[in-house]
Protein backbone atom coordinates (compact mmCIF):
# COMPACT_ATOMS: atom_id res chain seq x y z
CA UNK A 1 0.00 0.00 0.00
CA UNK A 2 2.42 2.30 1.05
CA UNK A 3 4.57 1.80 -2.63
CA UNK A 4 1.46 2.25 -4.41
CA UNK A 5 0.64 5.74 -2.35
CA UNK A 6 4.58 6.83 -3.36
CA UNK A 7 3.68 6.07 -6.51
CA UNK A 8 0.25 8.29 -6.85
CA UNK A 9 2.50 11.00 -5.27
CA UNK A 10 5.12 10.82 -7.90
CA UNK A 11 2.80 10.70 -10.91
CA UNK A 12 1.01 13.86 -9.37
CA UNK A 13 4.13 15.51 -9.45
CA UNK A 14 4.40 14.73 -13.00
CA UNK A 15 1.27 15.06 -14.55
CA UNK A 16 2.30 14.45 -18.96
CA UNK A 17 3.43 10.53 -17.26
CA UNK A 18 0.54 9.75 -15.59
CA UNK A 19 0.26 5.98 -15.39
CA UNK A 20 4.10 5.52 -16.61
CA UNK A 21 4.75 3.81 -13.83
CA UNK A 22 1.67 1.04 -13.84
CA UNK A 23 2.10 0.82 -17.33
CA UNK A 24 6.46 0.37 -16.99
CA UNK A 25 5.63 -2.37 -13.96
CA UNK A 26 3.16 -4.51 -16.39
CA UNK A 27 5.79 -4.36 -18.94
CA UNK A 28 8.60 -5.65 -16.49
CA UNK A 29 6.40 -8.12 -15.40
CA UNK A 30 5.88 -9.96 -18.33
CA UNK A 31 9.31 -9.67 -19.50
CA UNK A 32 9.71 -11.33 -15.68
CA UNK A 33 7.18 -14.09 -16.15
CA UNK A 34 8.39 -14.66 -19.97
CA UNK A 35 12.17 -15.04 -18.41
CA UNK A 36 10.44 -17.77 -15.43
CA UNK A 37 11.48 -15.57 -12.87
CA UNK A 38 11.12 -16.84 -9.47
CA UNK A 39 8.12 -15.20 -7.48
CA UNK A 40 10.65 -13.31 -5.07
CA UNK A 41 12.67 -11.57 -7.39
CA UNK A 42 9.40 -10.62 -9.75
CA UNK A 43 8.10 -9.37 -6.49
CA UNK A 44 10.99 -7.18 -6.54
CA UNK A 45 10.53 -5.62 -9.82
CA UNK A 46 6.64 -5.20 -9.17
CA UNK A 47 7.68 -2.91 -6.38
CA UNK A 48 10.64 -1.46 -8.14
CA UNK A 49 8.65 -0.82 -11.22
CA UNK A 50 6.53 1.09 -9.48
CA UNK A 51 8.47 3.27 -7.77
CA UNK A 52 11.77 3.80 -10.18
CA UNK A 53 10.67 7.55 -10.68
CA UNK A 54 10.67 8.34 -7.01
CA UNK A 55 13.20 10.89 -7.57
CA UNK A 56 10.96 13.42 -9.73
CA UNK A 57 9.77 14.32 -6.13
CA UNK A 58 12.64 16.63 -6.30
CA UNK A 59 12.78 17.97 -9.66
CA UNK A 60 11.16 21.55 -10.12
CA UNK A 61 7.45 21.19 -11.44
CA UNK A 62 8.10 23.84 -14.52
CA UNK A 63 10.28 21.48 -15.48
CA UNK A 64 8.44 18.45 -15.36
CA UNK A 65 5.08 20.20 -17.18
CA UNK A 66 7.00 22.28 -19.11
CA UNK A 67 5.21 21.53 -22.54
CA UNK A 68 7.98 21.26 -24.82
CA UNK A 69 11.76 19.65 -25.46
CA UNK A 70 14.12 19.96 -22.06
CA UNK A 71 17.09 22.60 -22.54
CA UNK A 72 20.31 20.24 -22.18
CA UNK A 73 20.27 22.39 -18.58
CA UNK A 74 16.82 21.33 -17.63
CA UNK A 75 17.53 17.47 -19.20
CA UNK A 76 20.62 17.51 -16.76
CA UNK A 77 18.35 18.67 -13.15
CA UNK A 78 15.71 15.79 -14.52
CA UNK A 79 18.50 13.29 -15.11
CA UNK A 80 19.23 13.88 -11.23
CA UNK A 81 16.20 11.85 -10.39
CA UNK A 82 18.02 8.67 -10.53
CA UNK A 83 20.47 9.18 -7.47
CA UNK A 84 17.57 11.48 -5.77
CA UNK A 85 15.80 7.96 -6.00
CA UNK A 86 18.33 5.73 -4.63
CA UNK A 87 19.10 8.59 -2.02
CA UNK A 88 15.19 8.02 -0.59
CA UNK A 89 15.26 4.81 -1.07
CA UNK A 90 19.02 3.54 0.00
CA UNK A 91 17.82 3.53 3.75
CA UNK A 92 14.73 0.59 3.47
CA UNK A 93 15.69 -2.25 4.42
CA UNK A 94 13.64 -4.33 1.03
CA UNK A 95 14.21 -7.76 0.37
CA UNK A 96 14.46 -7.18 -3.20
CA UNK A 97 17.08 -4.00 -4.81
CA UNK A 98 14.64 -1.28 -5.45
CA UNK A 99 16.69 1.44 -4.57
CA UNK A 100 19.49 0.05 -7.15
CA UNK A 101 16.43 -0.11 -9.20
CA UNK A 102 15.82 3.54 -8.96
CA UNK A 103 19.40 4.73 -9.34
CA UNK A 104 20.05 2.10 -12.59
CA UNK A 105 17.32 2.35 -14.86
CA UNK A 106 18.93 5.13 -17.33
CA UNK A 107 22.20 2.65 -17.35
CA UNK A 108 22.89 1.52 -20.37
CA UNK A 109 24.90 -2.21 -21.08
CA UNK A 110 27.76 -0.53 -23.07
CA UNK A 111 28.02 2.33 -20.20
CA UNK A 112 27.24 5.21 -21.68
CA UNK A 113 23.73 5.81 -19.26
CA UNK A 114 23.92 7.62 -16.42
CA UNK A 115 24.15 8.58 -13.57
CA UNK A 116 27.24 5.95 -12.58
CA UNK A 117 28.21 4.66 -16.04
CA UNK A 118 27.44 1.20 -14.96
CA UNK A 119 28.39 -1.90 -17.84
CA UNK A 120 26.35 -4.71 -18.44
CA UNK A 121 25.82 -7.04 -15.43
CA UNK A 122 27.28 -3.95 -12.96
CA UNK A 123 23.49 -3.13 -13.67
CA UNK A 124 21.25 -5.76 -12.04
CA UNK A 125 18.86 -7.86 -13.48
CA UNK A 126 15.95 -6.09 -12.71
CA UNK A 127 17.29 -2.66 -13.92
CA UNK A 128 18.22 -4.16 -17.16
CA UNK A 129 14.77 -5.66 -17.54
CA UNK A 130 13.10 -2.07 -15.99
CA UNK A 131 15.40 -0.15 -18.46
CA UNK A 132 13.80 -1.94 -21.60
CA UNK A 133 10.04 -1.71 -19.87
CA UNK A 134 10.93 1.87 -19.03
CA UNK A 135 11.80 2.99 -22.47
CA UNK A 136 9.40 0.70 -24.37
CA UNK A 137 6.30 2.79 -22.88
CA UNK A 138 8.06 6.09 -22.40
CA UNK A 139 8.35 6.04 -26.28
CA UNK A 140 4.96 4.60 -26.72
CA UNK A 141 3.34 7.56 -24.63
CA UNK A 142 2.46 11.05 -25.91
CA UNK A 143 4.37 14.09 -24.85
CA UNK A 144 3.69 17.58 -25.45
CA UNK A 145 6.71 18.37 -27.55
CA UNK A 146 6.19 14.94 -29.44
CA UNK A 147 3.94 12.24 -30.67
CA UNK A 148 3.68 8.53 -29.52
CA UNK A 149 5.80 6.51 -31.42
CA UNK A 150 4.11 2.84 -32.76
CA UNK A 151 4.98 0.01 -31.30
CA UNK A 152 6.67 -1.64 -34.64
CA UNK A 153 8.86 1.57 -34.77
CA UNK A 154 9.69 1.27 -30.63
CA UNK A 155 10.36 -2.52 -31.10
CA UNK A 156 12.82 -1.16 -33.74
CA UNK A 157 14.57 1.17 -31.71
CA UNK A 158 15.24 -1.37 -28.68
CA UNK A 159 16.06 -4.05 -31.18
CA UNK A 160 18.83 -1.08 -32.98
CA UNK A 161 20.23 -0.87 -29.48
CA UNK A 162 20.42 -4.71 -28.25
CA UNK A 163 23.57 -5.42 -26.89
CA UNK A 164 24.85 -1.87 -26.71
CA UNK A 165 22.12 0.42 -24.58
CA UNK A 166 19.63 -2.97 -23.65
CA UNK A 167 20.08 -6.38 -22.45
CA UNK A 168 20.13 -8.19 -25.83
CA UNK A 169 17.76 -11.19 -23.41
CA UNK A 170 15.51 -8.88 -22.39
CA UNK A 171 14.91 -7.03 -25.68
CA UNK A 172 14.39 -10.40 -27.51
CA UNK A 173 12.03 -11.66 -24.82
CA UNK A 174 10.49 -7.55 -25.28
CA UNK A 175 9.99 -8.65 -28.83
CA UNK A 176 8.28 -11.96 -28.67
CA UNK A 177 6.31 -10.62 -26.12
CA UNK A 178 5.11 -7.98 -29.03
CA UNK A 179 4.54 -10.33 -31.59
CA UNK A 180 2.55 -12.79 -29.55
CA UNK A 181 0.45 -9.46 -28.81
CA UNK A 182 1.35 -9.65 -24.87
CA UNK A 183 2.45 -5.50 -25.15
CA UNK A 184 -0.08 -3.15 -25.93
CA UNK A 185 0.09 0.69 -25.96
CA UNK A 186 -0.67 2.81 -22.42
CA UNK A 187 -3.67 3.90 -22.25
CA UNK A 188 -4.28 7.72 -21.85
CA UNK A 189 -5.53 7.91 -18.66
Amino acid sequence: GAIHALSSVIEKRDPFTTGHQLHVTEIALAIADEMGLDEDPVAGIKFGALIHDIGKIGSPADILAKPSALSDDEYEIVKCHTTDGYNILKDINFPWPIADMAHQHHERIDGTGYPQGLKGEEMCLESRILAVADVVIAMQSHRPYREAKPLEEVLQEIVAHKGSYYDPTVVDICVRLADAGKLTAPKKL
